[in-house]
Order: structure tokens, then sequence, then C-alpha cells
């Protein structure tokens, strides 16, 4: 989910991304890291979160090709419509400094059905010039996916939403997966706002491991992509220790069943 930060922040967490990457990439880039999409292609089962980057920074840019990340982008909801959309995308590309971008999402469904509808033919048509390898949606409930998938040519990938053990939209999940429409699912550690809940904390002692990690695992072993946000190099470090060991089934139902419909900010997927 891209999001504003300072131009201090920005330049400190890609730093710390390049400081950690060799660490990172030994701990995280496995068989297991990767998830399938219905496009054909594979997206790594882990992101850091996204930032905003100054249009032509170079170090943002090196880091990018250097390192080959992933690259998301989004169309924010004041771009909606065709040829809107096809301009925004164009300043996104020129502020990366990149000839494509891995997936470029709808940010929301607010602006309606009309500007959503002209928005992903745009997006399909980015896709078709090869500026854009993957599209998907973002905060889209199921009667946003069933209009999209009763006019879209080019099906979306993935459905970007906040979900966690204590938001866990159980019909939208279940309409995605039938639809093999990965879900990403972002503040999967809700903001912070849960983190010292008994339960979870608990889990977490008996794992060995810090509550944020035991969300992160959580989400994967949902078959989720989680997207941890951090611009602390040892929380970004932490974030992606998550490989390599599981939480038992009876902690995964014990962190389904906290369930309370608990959303830390906005909930886009219930507008019309």
């Amino acid at each position: 989910m891209t999001s504003s930060t300072s131009h201090q922040g920005r330049d400190t967490v890609f730093k710390i991304l390049f400081q950690a990457c060799a660490t990172l990439f030994i701990m995280a880039f496995t068989l297991q890291s990767t998830r399938s999409l219905n496009d054909g292609r594979t997206i790594p089962a882990l992101g850091f979160g996204v930032y905003q980057v100054e249009p032509g920074d170079k170090a943002v840019q090196a880091i990018l090709w250097a390192l080959e990340i992933w690259v998301t982008t989004k169309l924010w909801d004041d771009s909606h419509g065709y040829t809107n959309a096809i301009s925004a995308f164009e300043f996104s590309l020129e502020k990366l400094g990149l000839d494509y971008v891995d997936l470029y999402l709808i940010h929301s469904p607010y602006p309606g059905k009309k500007l959503r509808t002209e928005s992903w033919k745009a997006l399909e048509e980015l896709h078709r010039k090869g500026l854009v390898k993957s599209i998907g949606v973002s905060n889209y409930g199921i009667h946003h996916l069933k209009e999209l998938l009763s006019i879209c040519t080019i099906k979306p990938v993935v459905n970007q939403i906040e979900v966690t053990p204590y938001l866990t939209r159980e019909d939208l999940v279940a309409f995605c997966n039938g639809q093999n429409i990965r879900v990403e699912a972002y503040s999967p550690l809700t903001m912070g706002q849960k983190l010292k809940d008994p339960t979870l904390v608990s889990i977490a002692r008996k794992h060995g491991k810090q509550p944020a990690q035991i969300l992160i695992r959580w989400s994967l072993q949902r078959g989720f992509i989680p997207l941890p946000k951090s611009v602390h190099k040892e929380r970004i470090i932490a974030n992606a220790d998550v490989f390599g060991w599981e939480i038992s089934a009876e902690d995964m139902d014990a962190l389904t069943g906290l369930n309370e419909d608990f959303v830390t900010e906005w909930d886009p997927t219930t507008c019309s």
C-alpha cells in the first residue's frame, strides 16, 4: 500500500533495505517464499510494504534494479477513469524510473461503478502494452469483484485487503480463493494495536517468537501475502524471519478465533 513518508524516513528505509538485503534474501527467498498468480507469474510471499519515492531518485532506482525488487504501485481514488488512469500510471512510472512495474492495483472501489470500470480497462491496456506485468485491485468486496469479473478480459491477480486474526473476512477470502485471486494482507500487524493481546502474546512465547512474527506467520499459513511495514532495520529483519517454522494447527485455530471484525482505519469493501 503506497503511503507518504518524510524524506528522512524514505531515505532511511531504503538504506536499511540495502544494508539488510543479503540477510533478508538468504532468509526469505526459498521455495516457500513465493506464491503463484493466476496469470502464470510468481510473487514474493512476503512484502516489505511500499514507500513513496520522489521523481528521479537515482538511489532508489538503483536499489530496485540491483535487488530485482517486486514493484507494486497503485491508481489513487482521485485519478479514476480511462484517460486519467493511463496518465497517472505514466507519472508513477516516470517517478520510479522503470520501464515497467510488476503489479498495478486499483486502490479502492470508491469512485463508483462507471469510473472503476473505465479504470480497469486502462489497466488491461497497460498490461497488453507490457508496461504492467500483472494487474489487480485493493479493498474490493465480493460485490465489487463480481462486478469486475463480469466485464474484465484480464482477471485480477490479487485483492489487497486488510486481514488479520482480528479481521478474518472469511466470506471475502473464500470468494477470492474460489476465483483464484490472491489475497494480499495489508496492515497485518494491526498497526500495533493488538500486539499486546494476551492470546497473541501467549502463542508468541510458546513458539519463542515476537507477536508481530506470529501475525505474519498466521497470514502466510492462511495463504495470504502479508505486507508488514517498518522503517527500523531490526524490525524489517525480524519480519522476514517467518520461514522455516510453523504455528501449530491448534494455535492457528486459536488465532483465527480472535476475529472481532476489527478494522484499523477504513473499510472500502462495503461501499457501493
